[in-house]
């Protein structure tokens, strides 16, 4: 898949902590896992939107697109 989740990198620079952000997202621990580790195959605009608040950081941070070869 030619996106590219970069969620724990942002995370990981601002310390937050898995448990934290899905409280302040309010998704469960499960589903935000799945967004961190790329094994998602959706997010609501409404979640992004969530997580870019609660981060203040923007989508870009967290989604990056690389062409396939």
């Amino acid at each position: 898949m030619p996106i590219i989740v970069r969620l724990d990198r942002v995370m990981a620079d601002r310390k937050v902590s898995l448990k934290d952000l899905a409280d302040d997202v309010g998704i469960s621990n499960v589903n935000l896992s799945k967004l961190k580790t790329g094994k998602a195959v959706a997010i609501r605009f409404s979640t992004l939107d969530a997580i870019c608040e609660a981060l203040d950081c923007q989508p870009g941070d967290i989604l990056e697109y690389e062409k396939e070869e």
